[in-house]
This record gives C-alpha cells, structure tokens and sequence, in this order.
C-alpha cells in the first residue's frame, strides 16, 4: 500500500486519462463545470450529492451499477446496440461519468444542457428484444437504470467510503436518495424512490423481469482489457468490493454474492486502497475543482492557469 501513495505525476494523469476519457484528464465537459453559468447547480455544493459523487467509492459503485444495468435485458440491448461498448469500453464508461459528474457538479445551466444532450441520445436508442421494444427514453427503463445506480453508489459509500454521517447525521441515505431523484426526473423517468427504504422496495419489484448478466460482460466487469499491472491491482480491489456491494436483487443474476453476504476482508482492503488512492490523486476530482473554482470556493484548477 504505501507504493501506492507515491504514484508519480505519470500514472496520476493515467488513471484521470482514463476516467474521463480525454488524454489530459479534463475534456471540455469538465472544463465546461468552471466556464459555464456562474451559480450552484441542482444540488448544494458540499451537500450530500457532492459528497457521495465525489468521493473515490464509486469507483466500486460504478463497477456494481454496470452488473444492475447487465442484469435488465431492455437496458443491455440498448448499451450492446447502440454504442461501441465492445470495440472501446472505456470510451462508454465514460460518458457515463460525464452525466453523472456535469449534473452533480455543474451549474443548472450546463445541467439542464447535459440532460438535453442526453434525451437526445436516449431517442435514437430503441428496438426489439425476443420480440418486446425497448427504448431508452421510456421511462420505465430509465427508472430501472437510475435505481440500480443509486443503489449501487449508496450501498459503495456506506462500505468502502468516507463516514458521512458525522457530518449529515444518520439521515443521509435518505437525503442521497431523495436528492439525486432530480437527474433522473430531467430524463423523463417517474415514480422514483425518495427514502433508502423505498429504493430497495422498487429494486426487489424488478426481480421478475431480470435475467443474468453475460459472460462477455461479467468477464470485463472481473478484468477490463488495456490496464497496466498497477491498475490491475487497484481494479481487482474495486470489483472485488462491488461484488458485495451489490444489490441482494441483482447479484444472483450478476454470479456475485451481493450486499450482506460477508466479504468484510475483501472491504477493508479495498478501504485502503481507496485511501491510498485518496493520497495519490488529492481530495478533489477535476470535476469538483472546477465547480469550486467557478462557485469561489477553491483555487483554479491545473488547466485553468496553464492556459491563462
């Protein structure tokens, strides 16, 4: 563990590299989070949602919400259909961070943007699986997409990531919950939970209309191709985590043992290596650095004074 607190400059671009996407680790859409709109955004800055979203946990939560999005059939379709998921993954990972980080921490302007952008995207996704339609825009579909996320990053935090609670007070699942319910409704879905209760009463009234995930899938979830050997290392941490992180709903479909079933040991390492991590990479993601930096709350990031 302590090789991995000396990262050099290198691997730290490496590992933003490829979380975003973009060779520099900050592509317009995080540089977008400082230029664009002047106020907060959809959630209050250092609120809950910022808390959860920008801590390392969901690294381990995306890895379990990608097993939940597997395990629906309609929701796969439209991944294997319509994206270049197998040709280049990490090119779909991370557009799904970009919504996830520009709602979270961009101002409402760029948000409202994004969900735009998105909706857009959503219409042209659609087809027929063993004869049933599918679109991404319904929004029985994306209710699905929202509560497995939401689960997962929840139940990540709760296991391998910073305490909240002294800071929001024993309520806070709830509040997440309730809170981050406002990205899903910009996309059209409906009926969403608001408590850490009722989020786990919808997950269980999907049951029947799940199926396992595939191999090919469960295979890149266990050991994404094109990462070096210490990323590997850290990766095998993470999605051994997520594998009892997970949803008790989904994770017979996933192959996993899910939420409840031990693996206290294989969380306390991953604990660590997220703080290492933590130490390595510093305490804010790009993302967060430029929403602090248009908010006045935070020195401007890397980029921002290079090109000044």
């Amino acid at each position: 563990m302590p090789a991995l607190t000396r990262l050099p400059d290198q691997l730290r671009e490496t590992f933003r590299a490829r979380v975003s996407g973009d060779p520099t680790g900050a592509p317009e859409w995080v540089r977008d989070i400082a230029r664009v709109g002047t106020g907060p955004g959809w959630f209050e800055p250092d609120g809950v949602v910022w808390r959860v979203h920008g801590d390392l946990s969901t690294l381990v939560g995306g890895v379990a919400a990608l097993m939940g999005q597997g395990a629906h059939p309609l929701a796969l379709a439209g991944v294997q259909r319509h994206s270049a998921y197998r040709e280049d993954p990490w090119k779909r990972l991370a557009g799904t961070a970009r919504w996830l980080v520009v709602s979270t921490f961009g101002s409402a302007e760029l948000a409202e943007r994004e969900a735009a952008r998105v909706r857009g995207m959503h219409v042209r996704v659609q087809g027929l699986v063993d004869g049933k339609p599918y679109s991404a825009s319904d929004p029985a579909l994306l209710r699905w997409v929202h509560l497995a996320f939401t689960d997962a990053f929840l139940a990540a935090q709760q296991a391998v990531g910073t305490d909240l609670g002294a800071r929001f007070g024993r309520g806070w699942p709830d509040t997440y919950v309730g809170e981050w319910a406002r990205a899903a409704r910009e996309l059209g879905a409906t009926d969403l939970p608001t408590t850490q209760a009722e989020l786990a009463e919808a997950l269980a009234a999907f049951r029947p209309e799940l199926r396992p995930v595939p191999d090919h899938l469960r295979e890149f979830l266990a050991a994404p191709p094109g990462l070096s050997a210490p990323e590997r290392l850290v990766y095998r941490g993470l999605s051994g985590a997520a594998a009892y992180v997970v949803s008790p709903t989904i994770a017979g479909c996933a192959g996993v043992p899910g939420r409840g079933r031990g693996g206290a040991a294989q969380l306390a390492v991953t604990r660590l290596q997220l703080r290492a991590l933590r130490l390595a990479l510093g305490s804010h993601s790009p993302s967060e650095e430029a929403a602090r930096w248009r908010l006045g709350m935070g020195p401007a990031p890397a980029w921002a004074e290079a090109s000044a």
